[in-house]
């Protein structure tokens, strides 16, 4: 993994204060038992490549960050930090038993020396969660929550998701500028 990467998640890690210590469990955590910093973020997207979801993560945070200064000065650094790092990290699956497993290519690719049509595939081990329901579930045994940042996470895709369409119209600021910034990164930095 790139030491650039490495400080940039280190330097938004350190806006956590109030719930420092929490926020440091969970990073412990997440960091020494599953495969966070080594997760693709799609298996097929946007950076489906060895810490891509690390990458997206820390993007998603410095986007929000952004936006957040020019129009919502008065939410705090660390929930956004918080929601930004957190909103996809059910992509890493269960502690041993990760969400995205490298494709293998097939014996005909093998035979002529291609790779396999698509980077990584589904764990279909894992008993079906959707990603931020999976965030949620990893993150709430170190980390307290408020409301507003549990419907950021549950509803960052926004209306992509058909699930998400309950919400409509009723999303707080820090949902609305996390899915911005989760939109902004994936289309446009990441592109």
């Amino acid at each position: 993994m790139n030491q650039e990467l490495l400080n940039r998640y280190k330097e938004l890690k350190a806006k956590v204060i109030i719930r420092k210590d929490e926020f440091k469990n969970l990073c412990d955590f997440i960091e020494t038992k599953t495969d966070w910093l080594n997760s693709p973020a799609s298996t097929k997207y946007h950076l489906c490549v060895e810490s891509g979801l690390l990458e997206h993560s820390c993007n998603v945070a410095e986007t929000m960050l952004k936006i957040k200064n020019a129009i919502a000065p008065h939410i705090s650094d660390e929930s956004c930090v918080i929601v930004a790092l957190m909103h996809d990290l059910g992509k890493v699956g269960m502690p041993g038993n990760p969400q995205y497993l490298v494709n293998e290519p097939t014996e005909k690719q093998k035979q002529y020396g291609y790779p396999a049509s698509k980077p990584y595939q589904f764990n279909t081990d894992l008993t079906y969660l959707s990603v931020p329901i999976r965030s949620i579930y990893l993150a709430l045994p170190y980390i307290k929550l408020s409301e507003e940042e549990v419907q950021a996470i549950v509803y960052h895709d926004g209306q992509y998701v058909d699930d998400n369409k309950s919400v409509a119209t009723k999303e707080t600021p820090l949902t609305l500028l996390l899915q911005y910034a989760d939109t902004w990164s994936g289309f446009v930095v990441e592109k």
